[in-house]
């Protein structure tokens, strides 16, 4: 490297460029994740109307702006070129795009990029190297293919619901839009990888990912359970089904989650929670035991337990080996000591505003020792559409042209 050059960019994906022209969630994340990573994201968006979660979030303020909360969280590291794909020239400036890209990620409906003129063969005879991932609900074939995508539906469809809550109180959804996410963490894993493979052999390709198959596979023992040994997930609210004492435990002050799974991590909880007497019950000596006999169990350690703050428990049961950290709401969670250690949160200037600032998730991975987040904040709409023609080769007269032809 030259005296006084730049020095390059670690991060793995700096040089790709991905067109982004997903909506919402599950895609944008996808998106997200590969900017975090150091790919040039443009996020190509319907002139006048955006991406649908600029209108979404907790504040109505945000959303008049479009700049809802929604869209804030997933856009940022990214830039915003306004493009009407149904036009005849927004076609054009579409097809110059695509040749000089090396990702093209869309969470459209199966069939609306072929209808617009862009499915995965034309997109291949414009650029043989280019890796097009399709999120979408259920895939792109299938009896349940034409159907539209929302979390709630795919967590109700998978088994997710169905395997949550108590016998009393389920099925139940997450908490938050656990399908969407992973989804979007399927979809950029798997561009990650064609792009590997794409660095071998040259070679683009077509990934069809569906949320629905996505949110299945990570069920985990949920599924494998049934596939292995024909037995289906009974809800059993925060236990852990495979262990006890394993779940969520009232304390003098807050719950706190413990999982003893192993027979030396039982024993030592009874020592240091004062109740070694509890490692000799019969009902409980062994692990199927104390499986047959949660409820009593449970009864057991919480009176030991009511005697100090899930916080001090947390400290002492951890010292001791035993795993056991405090249930903690989003703001502790996200202002937590070992969070702030790590540079999860990023703070960036709020779109358009001089003098205000946005907080946003980076990456929960480190590269070479480095948090990833990201380098500029959300866009707003089209705010770099001529910087984006201007490096596809398109000068000043030409951009005002595609305006006066309402491109973009």
């Amino acid at each position: 490297m030259s005296a006084g050059a730049p020095a390059p960019d670690p991060r793995p994906l700096a040089g790709v460029r991905v067109l982004d022209l997903t909506n919402v969630l599950a895609g944008p994340y996808a998106g997200y994740q590969l900017a975090l990573m150091g790919a040039d994201v443009v996020k190509i968006e319907v002139p006048g109307a955006g991406d649908l979660a600029r209108q979404l979030g907790a504040s109505p303020e945000l959303n008049a702006k479009g700049l809802g909360a929604s869209f804030l969280a997933q856009n940022s590291g990214k830039r915003s070129l306004s493009l009407n794909l149904k036009a005849e020239r927004g076609q054009e400036v579409m097809r110059r795009l695509v040749e000089r890209a090396d990702v093209l990620l869309e969470n459209f409906r199966p069939g609306v990029m072929e209808r617009l003129g862009f499915g995965w063969e034309a997109l291949r005879g414009i650029n043989p190297g280019l890796v097009y991932c399709a999120v979408s609900g259920f895939g792109a074939d299938g009896p349940l293919s034409d159907r539209p995508a929302y979390d709630q539906i795919v967590q109700g469809l998978s088994g997710m619901m169905d395997a949550t809550g108590t016998a009393g109180t389920g099925p139940l959804r997450a908490g938050f839009p656990i399908a969407d996410i992973l989804g979007g963490l399927a979809a950029a894993f798997a561009v990650a990888g064609a792009l590997v493979r794409r660095e071998r052999g040259g070679e683009g390709a077509y990934l069809d990912v569906s949320m629905l198959e996505t949110a299945i596979t990570a069920m985990g023992w949920g599924a494998s359970n049934y596939l292995s040994a024909g037995v289906e997930p009974r809800r059993i609210g925060n236990e852990n089904a495979t262990a006890a004492p394993s779940g969520t435990f009232r304390t003098a002050e807050g719950d706190l989650n413990i999982a003893a799974n192993k027979q030396e991590q039982f024993e030592t909880l009874c020592a240091v929670v004062g109740a070694p007497e509890l490692a000799r019950d019969p009902r409980f000596a062994a692990r199927e035991d104390r499986k047959a006999h949660r409820g009593p169990l449970r009864e057991a350690l919480e009176e030991y337990l009511a005697q100090r703050p899930a916080a001090e428990w947390e400290v002492a049961l951890s010292a001791a080996g035993v795993p056991a950290a405090r249930v903690l709401s989003v703001r502790e969670a996200l202002e937590s000591d070992h969070i702030a250690h790590r540079r999860l949160l990023h703070t960036l200037p709020f779109p358009g505003e001089e003098g205000r600032s946005l907080r946003v998730l980076g990456s929960g991975v480190h590269v070479d020792g480095a948090a990833l987040g990201p380098g500029r904040p959300p866009p707003l709409l089209g705010e770099h559409t001529d910087e984006i023609l201007r490096e596809a080769g398109y000068g000043p007269a030409d951009i005002d042209q595609l305006r006066e032809a309402g491109a973009i």
